[in-house]
């Protein structure tokens, strides 16, 4: 695995049905929040609220799926009583319903279908904006594009949330995937998103082409980097 693949993940198909769709990011979901992935954003949100205290926050969350991460950021801030406003971004309409429709008890959560990179600094601004495991779906030439957006349109920086490219992860998925997810579709995807996704020196590579104020690199379990930017003032 000494270089990144490019194959296609089935759930990218933009045919793909709503029933299909709705169990496969079930499953992905569920193996986000079992192996501790969910934590691993949170981690990385709270390193800026604890640095940067306000009154809110606005968190932005690019390729939101379901809204599985938005609703455990919601629930994690009411617990620690800080109010946030979250948007989820996604340009399948179909997961985006989905989203909607489990987020009905949450407020401060609203979802739309955009593309981030149409987005102009000058009208829009949000406080923090997050990936998780969206980055290895693109080109590296496509991320960099990706992640300067991301710091035009933050205020104070990115947290990314994606996974380490690694043979041993490769062969625990799947296993791990054969007992625990039930989906094709998703034991195919993720062992694709290993294929697809990041060492330590291509993460280092492209933080040396960005205008950063700091930055930190994490590995955490389970073959997870937690990668957060903090914007130049």
């Amino acid at each position: 695995m000494k270089n990144r693949k490019l194959t296609p993940e089935l759930m990218d198909d933009p045919t793909l049905d709503r029933v299909t769709l709705q169990s496969a990011l079930k499953d992905v979901t569920l193996v986000n929040k079992w192996l501790g992935g969910e934590h691993i954003t949170v981690e990385g949100i709270r390193y800026f609220i604890n640095k940067f205290p306000q009154e809110k926050y606005k968190i932005v969350d690019l390729g939101c799926g379901d809204g599985a991460m938005l609703r455990k950021i919601a629930n994690h801030m009411r617990a620690q009583r800080i109010q946030v406003e979250l948007v989820g971004l996604d340009l399948n309409e179909k997961s985006l319903d989905l989203a909607r429709q489990q987020s009905k008890d949450y407020p401060e959560i609203v979802y739309k279908k955009q593309d981030i990179l149409q987005l102009e600094s000058t009208s829009f601004q949000c406080d923090i904006i997050i990936s998780v495991l969206t980055m290895h779906h693109f080109t590296n030439d496509e991320i960099l594009v990706f992640l300067k957006q991301f710091l035009k349109l933050s205020k104070l920086g990115v947290v990314i949330n994606d996974l380490h490219r690694s043979k041993i992860a490769h062969i625990l998925f799947k296993g791990f995937s054969t007992v625990f997810m039930k989906t094709h579709i998703a034991r195919h995807d993720g062992l694709i998103s290993i294929e697809r996704a990041f060492n330590k020196n291509e993460l280092l590579m492209f933080t040396s082409k960005l205008k950063v104020a700091s930055y930190k690199l994490n590995w955490r379990w389970a073959f997870r980097y937690l990668w957060i930017l903090e914007k130049q003032k």
